[in-house]
């Protein structure tokens, strides 16, 4: 466990250069983002996920995780308004901080906030089906699996498979009362 205590924070700015050397490789990078974005990760990929963040009711949010004064994690949260809905996407722990706990309190400070929104009811992620520590996590968080798309995406020569979660408004304060 980290000597610190892990605080979240709204992503920045000041966040994107710790970032950058976070995917060593397309793979890791598509793993994290989608197969959206290209390879390596550069300031403008994060800049203008960034300007999503600036509306009245933005299209996303993202956070940060730090430690210590270091960025330790991020996440993303798109916004569906009309829907109240929100897809929990683009997770990472800094690789130099993996292994220390730092996810699954991370994680649930996130949906936390993100429920304490009266207008959302329903938080969802897209996972690739071959990430199971992620996958313990959002398992751990109270999500539950609700199928899995085949070969979704191409990564190279290699397809893979992507499982959709899904975590309710009454789950999670089902959840966290019960932990009280």
């Amino acid at each position: 466990m980290p000597t610190a205590p892990l605080v979240v924070d709204a992503f920045s700015e000041a966040h994107i250069p710790e970032m950058l050397d976070w995917f060593s490789s397309l793979e890791a990078l598509v793993q994290w983002g989608g197969p959206g974005l290209s390879f390596p990760l550069e300031t403008a990929q994060l800049e203008a996920m960034l300007a999503g963040t600036k509306a009245t009711k933005p299209e996303r949010w993202m956070f940060a995780g730090v430690v210590d004064g270091r960025l330790a994690g991020h996440a993303q949260v798109a916004l569906d308004w009309p829907n109240g809905v929100g897809r929990l996407a683009r997770v990472a722990i800094n690789p130099r901080m993996r292994g220390q706990g730092l996810a699954q309190p991370f994680l649930g400070e996130v949906t936390r906030r993100f429920f304490a929104d009266p207008a959302f009811e329903r938080l969802e992620l897209n996972v690739y089906t071959f990430n199971e520590a992620a996958i313990r996590t959002y398992l751990s968080l109270g999500f539950r699996e609700e199928g899995v798309r085949r070969s979704s995406v191409k990564v190279g020569d290699a397809r893979w498979d992507t499982a959709l979660y899904g975590l309710l408004r009454r789950e999670w304060t089902d959840r966290t009362t019960l932990s009280q």
